[in-house]
């Protein structure tokens, strides 16, 4: 293993990884199938919006002047339901015209008084208020013609989906989500729903892995269980490598006997890494099996989610200059006392609560990378430098889960 980079500081351990790339496909597709794809280019706004004058509630259009000391009564001149019914009519003194949420403002008028603080009678409306011109909204306010409104990176949400539209977008350049192979090893797994033999447990770091996988946009692709024999971990890399393009495995990277992954990927495969100063996740490796990545992760569910979150979910984000989902990050005081390890990068899982003015972190939960149970009670991961000291009372970097 001398020649292997070992037991690396989590930033070497980006960039080693980092400088192994894979080609990303770009696919221009309806824009009804775009959620949560990954923006292959910055997008223009080809429109102002909203494009033109328009108002912003039902109601009455009219000159502002004429409605200083209410209650003032006007004559109304007509109805403007949409666009093109405005043409003929201009509001002079004492004039308003009806108008309905979203129809373009008449020339002469500029304010809006809603229905609710009016009074019809015949032809001639009483206002009780007087009229508001922030109640116009006026074109291009939201966005103006060639205004780079979306970056390329962007993981497309409902919102910017409604914003693509909106823009006049019927058809995005998307970049075609990674195929990523997600395989647990290990002959006491066995998968949920059967009954459990003496020995056995349940396969989970799968089902896990696949939704952080689809989180970032891509599709995970959960392989069968894979025993202890290097023959069947060898056959379902092979078989991965050939239909994905990028392969997870979860269990057999550490230093035991029967840790095939590692043993495997020492005598077939290209190892770039193996070991990062990272707690819970020291022992995971990335390289190459055949021409496709691969990041060995390690099969403690904690260790799994910690490693993918620190390693693997930057690596996939670089391929495409994604700008997100990243985990958020803020500070809070700490209620518990929390450990870290001397020599490694250490995160520990707290609940947060918020106090009088500030976050509060609190240790609630056995840290056993193990212990799944403590990432699903748990609302964010505490950051530990090694060998300082976190004392009750200490302000220290939190990341959501």
């Amino acid at each position: 293993m001398s020649e292997v980079p070992y037991f690396v500081q989590l930033n070497e351990a980006l960039d080693i990884s980092q400088k192994r790339t894979i080609p990303v496909l770009i696919n221009e597709i309806d824009l009804d199938f775009c959620h949560n794809m990954i923006l292959a280019e910055d997008l223009e706004s080809k429109v102002d919006d909203p494009p033109f004058d328009n108002s912003a509630m039902d109601g009455f259009a009219m000159r502002h002047q004429d409605t200083i000391n209410p209650p003032t009564t006007l004559d109304i001149i007509g109805t403007i339901q949409a666009a093109g019914q405005e043409d003929n009519i201009v509001v002079g003194e004492n004039q308003a015209v009806r108008i309905m949420t979203g129809a373009p403002m008449p020339k002469g008028a500029d304010s809006i008084l809603q229905i609710e603080m009016t009074e019809v009678n015949g032809e001639k409306v009483t206002l009780h208020k007087e009229s508001m011109k922030n109640f116009i909204r006026f074109k291009g306010e939201n966005l103006t013609k060639g205004q780079v409104a979306i970056s390329a990176g962007t993981l497309l949400t409902p919102s910017q989906i409604g914003m693509c539209a909106t823009m006049g977008y019927g058809k995005l350049k998307v970049y075609k989500p990674l195929k990523i192979a997600i395989i647990s090893t290990g002959d006491e797994l066995i998968q949920p729903g059967g009954e459990l033999l003496r020995g056995q447990i349940y396969e989970s770091n799968s089902f896990g892995i696949a939704g952080l996988v689809k989180k970032l946009g891509h599709e995970p692709v959960r392989m069968q269980c894979v025993g202890d024999t290097l023959d069947d971990l060898r056959s379902t890399l092979n078989h991965a490598s050939k239909s994905c393009d990028l392969i997870l495995t979860s269990g057999g990277v550490s230093m035991g006997e029967w840790d095939l992954v590692r043993k495997i990927m020492e005598q077939e495969g290209t190892l770039d890494f193996w070991r990062v100063k990272l707690r819970p996740g020291s022992p995971p490796l990335f390289g190459l099996w055949g021409d496709t990545p691969i990041f060995g992760l390690p099969g403690n569910p904690v260790s799994s989610h910690v490693v993918f979150r620190m390693i693997v979910a930057p690596w996939i984000r670089n391929l495409t200059g994604a700008t997100g989902p990243v985990e958020n990050r803020a500070f809070a005081r700490l209620a518990t006392v929390v450990k870290p390890t001397k020599d490694c990068l250490t995160l520990r899982r707290v609940s947060i609560t918020m106090g009088e003015n500030e976050l509060i972190a609190t240790q609630k939960i056995h840290q056993g990378s193990g212990n799944i149970a403590s990432m699903a009670h748990s609302e964010a991961l505490v950051i530990l430098q090694p060998g300082e000291e976190y004392p009750v009372g200490k302000i220290v970097e939190i990341m959501y889960l």
